[in-house]
C-alpha cells in the first residue's frame, strides 16, 4: 500500500452534507462524473496540440459499464488521467472556496439547486454510492497507475494499480436504496437528458447513447434551415413547426450561444412557464430559465449555453446578478432585432405570425422599456381598412456578421402566401393616423370583440370610418399604454359612442304634430320610456346615415367610454367579473323603417274601456323587443331574461300574423 491517511477537509460532516444537501436529485451523480470525463479528454487534446504529449490520442470515448452482481456501475474515458500526486491533490483535499460559510449556508436546504464550481462534482457520487474506487493512469511518460478507495467515511486507501491504458475509472458500489442505476434503461435515459450534446460518444454495452453535436455551438454559417427544423424537432417532438428561430452567439462581454425559437402558440401552453434549456458547456443544466429569460419571452422554446450564468447561487440571487440581468438584455435586444428585420424585409411573413406573437411583444413593451423602443413602429393591428401590404423575398439565412448572430425564419409556402394576400389586412398605429388624419385626426375607433361589436363595427364600416381590432386579452391594457404614448391621442370603442359622421344632423324631415306640438322622434322617445321603464337607461333618438335604412339596426346600446372604464378598472382591482352597467344609453335609429312603422303603430293606437288598444300593446311588446335584440350584442341574457325573450318573440310573431290573416 503506497498511502493510508485521511481525506483533508474543513469540517468533519462534509459526506452527511454531499448525501443529503449537494443537490436536491441524485440523479445528477452520473452528468458529474461524465462531465469530469470529458474533461479529462479535453485536456489530453489541450496537452496534445501544445506538444507535451506525442502519444497516439486515439477515438476519445467514455464507456459506462453495469454489473448487477457486484451492484457496482462504472465510468470510463481514455483521457489525460492522474499520477499519484495530481489523485492527492484533486481528491483527497475537497477543494473548494469558503467551505464554512457554504455548508452553513445550505446544510438542510435539499431545495437549493448547488450546481457545480465547488470542485464536488466527483463527492456527487457519494449520494448514491457506498464505495467509490479510481483507476486511473496518467499520460505522462513512466506514470504508475493508481488506484483510489473510499467509503464515504474521510478515511480513504491509495495504492498501485494493475491499470496499463491511459485514462480513468471510477467505479460505484451503490448503496441498497439507489440500485435503480443498475437499470440500462434509467442509465440511458439520464444520458440522454443531461449528456446528450457532450461532444464525446458516451457508449453503454458498444452502443453510443448521445448525439454529439450541439448544433448551438456550430458556426451559423453551417447550419442549413433544415437543421434548425431537425434540431427543433428533436426538442419538441409532435409540434408544429416554429414561426422563426433566434441564433445567438457572442463572446463579449459575456459567452453565450444558443438558438431560440418563437413556436406557433396552442391555447394548453401555459406561458408563464418556460420552457428554454439551460446549457453550461454542452451539459444540460435546467428545463428553464425563468431567471435569465425576460418574463415576456417565456414562450419562446430552444437552448441558451453559457459558462457566465452563476449555477452555485440560489434563484433569487441568480435574479439580482448583474451578468444575468445583462444577458437577459442581450437576449430581449436579439429578438427585438429579428422582428425588425422580418417586418421590414417580409411583411407578410411577419403578419401571418403577429396572432402568436403579437401578445407577448406587446407585454414586452409594457415591461422593458429598451425593448419598446427598438419594436413600437413595428406594432401592428388588424383593420378594417383596405391596406397594400409591403412584400418581400424572403432569404433563406441572414448573418449578421462572419461570427455574429444569425437570424433565420420559416418561409412561408406558395399556398400560405396565396392566404395572407386575401387576409384581413394589418397597419401600425401610426399608419393609421396619417391615413385618417383629414377624416377624423388624432381619432381611433377600435373594436375589442368582433363577434358582439360586429354592428357597431359595420356601421362605422359603411361611412368609411376605419377600425382597428384590439380583441386579445392584454389589449385592455394595451390601449392604456398608447394613450400615454399618444397623448393627444383618442382611443374610442366602437360601442361607447357614435361619432357625428354616422348620424344624420338633418333635422329639417322632422314634422311636428300639431296637437301634442312633439316631434317623431320625441314620440318614439317617449314609446320606449314608456315601454321600458327603465329610469336608468338614456333613451337617445338619432338617424343613423345609410343609403339603405333597412340595413341598419333599429337601435343599439351605447356605453361611455369613461364610465365603461372605470368600471372595468374597479372589477380588475375588486378581483371580480365586469357587470353590465344598468344606466347605459339606448340609441334608436328613427331612420330604420320599424321605428317609424313603430311610431305610427303607437299613435294609431286608442284607449279601450280599462287598457291599451291591441295596436298599443303590441307597440310596448315591439319597443322591448328592440331593446332586447340591442342589449345582445353587448351582453348575454341569463337564465330568465332569455326565458322572457323567447315568449316575447312569440307572442309579438303572432300577433303580427294575426293582423295581417284579417
Amino acid at each position: 500500500m503506497l498511502e493510508q491517511g485521511t481525506i483533508s477537509i474543513h469540517t468533519e460532516n462534509i459526506f452527511p452534507i454531499i448525501k443529503k444537501s449537494l443537490y436536491s436529485d441524485h440523479q445528477i451523480f452520473l452528468r458529474e462524473l461524465v462531465s469530469n470525463a470529458v474533461d479529462a479528454i479535453q485536456k489530453l487534446k489541450m496537452v496534445s496540440r501544445a506538444g507535451d504529449y506525442a502519444g497516439e490520442i486515439g477515438e476519445p470515448e467514455i464507456e459506462i459499464a453495469i454489473d448487477k452482481n457486484n451492484k457496482t456501475l462504472s465510468i470510463s474515458d481514455n483521457g489525460i488521467g492522474m499520477t499519484t500526486e495530481e489523485v492527492k491533490k484533486y481528491i483527497n483535499q475537497v477543494a473548494f472556496s469558503s467551505a464554512e460559510e457554504f455548508i452553513h449556508k445550505y446544510e438542510g436546504k435539499s431545495d437549493q439547486p448547488i450546481i457545480g464550481h465547488f470542485g464536488l462534482g466527483f463527492y456527487s457520487s457519494f449520494m448514491v454510492a457506498q464505495k467509490v474506487e479510481i483507476d486511473t493512469l496518467s499520460y505522462q511518460e513512466g506514470a504508475q497507475a493508481v488506484h483510489w478507495s473510499c467509503d464515504g467515511s474521510p478515511e480513504f486507501t491509495l495504492d498501485e494499480s494493475s491499470r496499463t491504458t491511459r485514462g480513468t475509472t471510477i467505479t460505484l458500489t451503490l448503496q441498497a436504496e439507489e440500485e435503480e442505476y443498475l437499470e440500462s434503461s434509467r442509465i440511458k435515459n439520464l444520458v440522454k437528458t443531461y449528456c446528450d450534446f457532450m461532444p464525446v460518444p458516451i457508449k453503454l454495452d458498444g452502443e453510443v447513447l448521445n448525439r454529439q453535436k450541439a448544433p448551438w455551438r456550430e458556426s451559423p454559417n453551417n447550419l442549413s434551415k433544415e437543421d434548425y427544423l431537425e434540431f427543433y424537432r428533436y426538442l419538441y417532438p409532435f409540434q408544429e413547426e416554429p414561426l422563426l428561430w433566434v441564433h445567438l452567439n457572442t463572446d463579449y462581454p459575456f459567452i453565450i450561444n444558443g438558438i431560440l425559437y418563437f413556436p406557433k402558440m396552442r391555447p394548453d401552453v401555459d406561458v408563464t412557464k418556460g420552457q428554454i434549456k439551460l446549457f453550461c458547456n454542452q451539459v444540460f443544466v435546467s428545463d428553464n430559465c425563468e431567471e435569465i429569460i425576460p418574463q415576456f419571452l417565456m414562450p419562446m422554446r430552444g437552448v441558451i449555453d453559457s459558462t457566465d450564468i452563476p449555477l452555485n447561487v440560489s434563484r433569487s440571487a441568480l435574479q439580482g446578478d448583474r451578468t444575468v440581468r445583462k444577458i437577459g438584455d442581450y437576449i430581449a435586444k436579439k429578438v427585438g432585432d429579428r422582428l425588425k428585420e422580418l417586418y421590414r424585409d417580409n411583411r407578410e411573413q411577419y403578419i401571418s405570425a403577429w396572432k402568436d406573437l403579437g401578445t407577448f411583444v406587446k407585454f414586452g413593451v409594457l415591461n422593458d422599456d429598451k425593448f419598446k423602443k427598438q419594436v413600437e413602429d413595428i406594432i401592428v393591428f388588424r383593420t378594417t381598412a383596405k391596406v397594400a401590404e409591403k412584400t418581400a423575398d424572403t432569404p433563406a439565412v441572414e448573418v449578421q456578421s462572419a461570427e455574429g448572430d444569425v437570424w433565420q425564419d420559416v418561409t412561408p409556402s406558395a399556398s400560405s402566401k396565396d392566404n395572407l394576400a386575401t387576409s384581413t389586412p394589418y397597419t401600425t398605429l401610426k399608419e393609421y393616423l396619417e391615413r385618417n388624419k383629414e377624416r377624423h385626426e388624432n381619432k381611433v375607433f377600435y373594436c375589442t370583440d368582433e363577434a358582439t361589436q360586429a354592428t357597431y363595427v359595420e356601421l362605422h364600416k359603411n361611412q368609411g370610418l376605419e377600425v382597428l381590432f384590439m380583441d386579445s386579452f392584454i389589449d385592455t391594457h394595451f390601449i392604456n399604454f398608447l394613450e400615454r404614448e399618444y397623448n393627444d391621442v383618442k382611443f374610442t370603442r366602437v360601442d361607447s359612442d357614435l361619432d357625428n359622421t354616422l348620424l344624420d344632423q338633418d333635422k329639417s324631415g322632422e314634422i311636428v304634430d300639431p296637437t301634442t306640438n312633439k316631434t317623431k322622434s320625441e314620440v318614439i322617445k317617449e314609446l320606449f320610456e314608456k315601454a321600458l321603464n327603465k329610469p336608468k337607461v338614456n333613451i337617445r333618438t338619432e338617424a343613423l346615415k345609410s343609403d339603405n335604412p333597412q340595413g341598419t339596426p333599429p337601435a343599439v346600446v351605447l356605453l361611455p367610454e369613461i364610465l365603461r372604464r372605470l368600471r372595468e378598472m374597479n372589477a380588475m382591482m375588486q378581483q371580480q367579473t365586469t357587470e353590465f352597467p344598468e344606466d347605459h344609453i339606448l340609441l334608436v335609429n328613427t331612420a330604420h323603417p320599424l321605428i317609424q312603422n313603430l311610431a305610427n303603430l303607437s299613435q294609431g293606437s286608442i284607449i279601450q274601456g280599462e287598457g291599451l288598444s291591441p295596436s298599443a300593446q303590441l307597440a310596448n311588446m315591439i319597443c322591448q323587443h328592440v331593446y332586447d335584440l340591442a342589449l345582445m350584442s353587448q351582453k348575454g341574457f341569463d337564465a330568465e331574461g332569455m326565458k322572457s325573450f323567447v315568449e316575447r318573440s312569440n307572442e309579438v310573431l303572432t300577433k303580427l300574423t294575426e293582423q295581417v290573416s284579417k
